[in-house]
C-alpha cells in the first residue's frame, strides 16, 4: 500500500512518500474486531505463514503459530504481517529509488526506530479500517514493536503479547550487532552504502555479521548437542585455516544463505533500529513510568537458555506492568534452543500461546470504547 502523506521519523527525516507491503491470513468480521497484527524479528518479512506459489513447502517465518488450527488460529483471527520500512522485502527500504535523486538511497535511507515502524504501521491499520486489534504481537525484535504499541496507541490494543524480548539491549547486545555492522561497513564491495550502482553485494560483511548473529540466537547446550566439537568429513586436524569443525560448516552456511537474499543496508539498519529502543529513556530510566498509560492485556514469555534476551528482561517488563496493576500473564520455558526458541514448536510453548489466544477469542465483539481512526504520527 502506498502511503503519500510525509511520515515523521524520530531522528528528524522525513519520508514523503513510502509503501508498506503487507499480507493477510483469514478474515475481518463484521465489527472489525479479530484483527491481530504480527510484528517480524530482523530478517522475517510480512510473510508469516503458508506458502506461495511454487513453494514445496511453507515458507511463511512463524508458520507453526499462524494458521487454520494453530495457536493463533486464522479461523478465528485475521492476522497482518507488515514488511517494516528498511526492509529488503517489498516495503520502502535503502533498494528502492530516492524520488530527490532518481538512484537508489542506498546508505542515504534514513535512520528508522521501532517507533517509526509502529507509526507507519498504525497508518496501515486506518487505511484497513481497523481501529483497535484484538492482539498485537511479536517476538524477538517484534515483540519490542509490539511493546511499543502497548505504550503508543495504547486505546487501540486490547492485547500485547511479547515473546523472548526485552525493554532495551545490553551493551554486550549492542557490541554484538556493532561487531556486525563493521563487517559490512569494512567490505570493500559495500562502497558506502551505493554497491547497487556498483553491481556488487558486500557478501563477506554480510556473511560474517550474520555468522556473530547466529551465534547470539543459540544456546551453548544447543550447541554442543547439534555440534560439540565433531570435525567435518575428516578424522583428524587439518592444520589450517578452513573448516575443521562441523559447527565452523554450519555457520559458514548460515552466512552463505544470509548473503544470497538479504540486504546489506538494511541490516545495519535493523541493528540500530534494536540499539536505540528504550521507551523508558524518555521516563529518566524508568520503565514502571514508561508502562503507566498502557490499557492492554498482556502475555509474555521467555526461554530459560535464551542469553540474548534473558529470562530476567521479561521479568523487568512483569514488574512494571504488575506495579501498574495491568493484567499479565507471564511464562518463562525451559526450552534448550536459546533465543530461537520462539521460532520452534516446544509443546508447553504452544500450548500456552494457543491457551491465550482461546482467551482472547472469548473477548471478541465485546464492546469497546468508539476509538477515531488517523492518529498516526
Amino acid at each position: 500500500m502506498r502511503f503519500a502523506q510525509p511520515l515523521t521519523l524520530q531522528g528528524g527525516a522525513t519520508l514523503a512518500d513510502y509503501t508498506l507491503v503487507y499480507e493477510t491470513y483469514g478474515t475481518l468480521n463484521a465489527d472489525r474486531s479479530n484483527a491481530v497484527l504480527v510484528c517480524h524479528a530482523l530478517n522475517a518479512s510480512h510473510h508469516v505463514a503458508g506458502m506461495y506459489p511454487g513453494d514445496k513447502k511453507p515458507t511463511g517465518w512463524w508458520d507453526n503459530m499462524v494458521g487454520p488450527g494453530k495457536p493463533v488460529d486464522t479461523d478465528r483471527f485475521f492476522v497482518i504481517g507488515v514488511n517494516n520500512l528498511g526492509s529488503c522485502f517489498g516495503s520502502t527500504g535503502p533498494m528502492h529509488f530516492n524520488p530527490a535523486t532518481g538512484k537508489p538511497y542506498g546508505a542515504a535511507f534514513p535512520v528508522v526506530t521501532v517507533e517509526d515502524w509502529v507509526n507507519a504501521q498504525a497508518r496501515l491499520a486506518d487505511q484497513l479500517g481497523i481501529a483497535q486489534f484484538a492482539a498485537v504481537m511479536g517476538g524477538s525484535l517484534g515483540g519490542m514493536q509490539a511493546l511499543a504499541w502497548s505504550i503508543m496507541y495504547p486505546e487501540r490494543v486490547r492485547h500485547c503479547v511479547v515473546i523472548a524480548s526485552t525493554p532495551r539491549l545490553s551493551a554486550q547486545n549492542i557490541a554484538f550487532n556493532d561487531v556486525a555492522r563493521q563487517a559490512i561497513l569494512s567490505d570493500p564491495d559495500y562502497h558506502g552504502g551505493d554497491f547497487y550502482e556498483h553491481g556488487v553485494v558486500p557478501r563477506n560483511g554480510l556473511r560474517v555479521a550474520r555468522m556473530v548473529g547466529h551465534i547470539t540466537y543459540l544456546s551453548n547446550d544447543d550447541m554442543a548437542a547439534k555440534f560439540g566439537r565433531k570435525l567435518r568429513n575428516a578424522d583428524d586436524y587439518k592444520f589450517g585455516f578452513g573448516i575443521d569443525f562441523e559447527i565452523e560448516s554450519y555457520l559458514r552456511y548460515q552466512g552463505d544463505k544470509f548473503s544470497e537474499y538479504f540486504d546489506a543496508n538494511t541490516y545495519l539498519l535493523i541493528t540500530k533500529a534494536l540499539d536505540y529502543f528504550d521507551p523508558a529513556r524518555a521516563f529518566g530510566g524508568d520503565l514502571t513510568a514508561a508502562l503507566a498509560g498502557t490499557q492492554a492485556e498482556f502475555f509474555i514469555a521467555s526461554f530459560s537458555t535464551d542469553w540474548r534476551f534473558a529470562p530476567e528482561c521479561s521479568r523487568e517488563i512483569v514488574q512494571a506492568l504488575v506495579s501498574n496493576r495491568r493484567r499479565v500473564t507471564y511464562a518463562e520455558i525451559d526450552a534448550p534452543h536459546g533465543h530461537d526458541a520462539f521460532l520452534l514448536e516446544d509443546a508447553r510453548y504452544m500450548n500456552m500461546v494457543r491457551a491465550y489466544y482461546e482467551r482472547i477469542a472469548a473477548g471478541i465483539g465485546a464492546a469497546a470504547a468508539p476509538i477515531s481512526l488517523g492518529r498516526a504520527a
